[in-house]
């Protein structure tokens, strides 16, 4: 806890009056971004293996949670020391099994239900789940929330067979040039992808990941050879593009 206490005294002297002018104006507001931005490089930094850069990464987290705590802190919104004794409560609450006399671990819905009833917020299983989650994300928590609680295909056909049905209602759009209806049935569709990756089981936000970077690692070499050879993509006729598509394919798998 002494780490801790003294990144909360650099964060209380950058934003006192004899701070830095860039810390001191900074709002819960202004510091979302960061919040996320670094949240992806801890995620990147891990992806990686590399424990160093996710060490500094979640240190970089910890500054900006200290600093949106503290923001709300000087307005009298909330004591920084809620944060940590708040997360803990919960956990213990949420665990008797292990802190407690139960002996078997509770439903994690059922808790969580439980919890926002007495705060007088929605019981929906779906409840909670912020839209600022990345779309492929949010929707696999949706799908698995309704899955917890019985609203599922019984088996890894059904949604296969889904998938297909909402790609002929999104051919069905594309042959009636309805934008609108288009937009809908391809979202349609990729929450049913979605839905189909947790029976498989694959993530779909990780292998969409995956897909993307495999996508980039091939398109950067494709763009070297063609560089080396003393052309471009932009100016390769589309015959010999495929080509060297296939070979930066080859080459780099």
């Amino acid at each position: 806890m002494e780490a801790f206490d003294r990144l909360i005294d650099v964060v209380r002297t950058l934003r006192g009056p004899r701070g830095c002018d860039w810390d001191r104006a900074q709002t819960p507001a202004t510091l979302r971004p960061y919040l996320l931005e670094e949240a992806y490089e801890a995620l990147e930094a891990i992806d990686r293996g590399d424990a160093q850069a996710t060490a500094k990464e979640l240190g970089d987290l910890l500054f900006l949670i200290t600093s949106i705590g503290l923001a709300h802190e000087e307005r009298g919104a909330f004591d920084l020391s809620e944060i940590p004794k708040a997360v803990a409560d919960k956990m213990i609450r949420r665990h008797p099994h292990v802190f407690g006399d139960a002996a078997e671990r509770p439903l994690w819905e059922e808790t969580k239900q439980e919890e926002r009833a007495a705060e007088g917020r929605d019981r929906s299983v779906l409840e909670g789940l912020p839209r600022a989650l990345p779309a492929l994300l949010r929707a696999a928590r949706v799908s698995a929330r309704a899955a917890s609680v019985g609203f599922d295909w019984p088996d890894r056909g059904g949604v296969r067979a889904k998938v297909d049905e909402e790609l002929a209602e999104l051919d069905e759009a594309l042959a009636a040039g309805a934008p609108d209806a288009i937009a809908e049935e391809f979202g349609d569709l990729l929450f049913s992808l979605v839905n189909l990756g947790r029976f498989l089981p694959v993530g779909a936000e990780d292998a969409l990941r995956m897909g993307t970077d495999k996508f980039e690692r091939r398109f950067r070499a494709m763009e070297r050879a063609l560089l080396e050879a003393g052309g471009s993509v932009s100016t390769t006729d589309p015959t010999a593009l495929d080509a060297a598509w296939e070979k930066a394919k080859e080459a780099v798998g």
